[in-house]
């Protein structure tokens, strides 16, 4: 998350930056508080079970996340313009 906060501080400025690295900072925490709302589209698409996926509030960001039983497991921070299927895809 540090990485994508310091790009925005380099593109926009240091509260640009700021405001970035704080609205994925309450995304965490509302997949915390409510883990199973988040969108299973993504997971879906790249038929991986379980995986599911939030947007950061005002930015073209989502937290992707694994949901199992007995835990939640937060995996990665990806910008919306990458090609997130072909990221989260197993390449055999």
């Amino acid at each position: 998350m540090t990485k994508e906060a310091r790009y925005c501080a380099l593109q926009g400025g240091v509260a640009l930056g700021e405001r970035m690295f704080d609205a994925a900072l309450e995304t965490l925490k509302a997949i915390e508080r409510t883990p199973a709302t988040g969108l299973p589209r993504s997971g879906q698409l790249c038929e991986i079970r379980g995986l599911r996926s939030w947007r950061v509030d005002g930015f073209p960001m989502q937290w992707f996340c694994f949901e199992a039983e007995d835990q939640f497991d937060v995996v990665r921070l990806l910008g919306e313009r990458q090609d997130i299927v072909a990221i989260l895809t197993v390449q055999e």
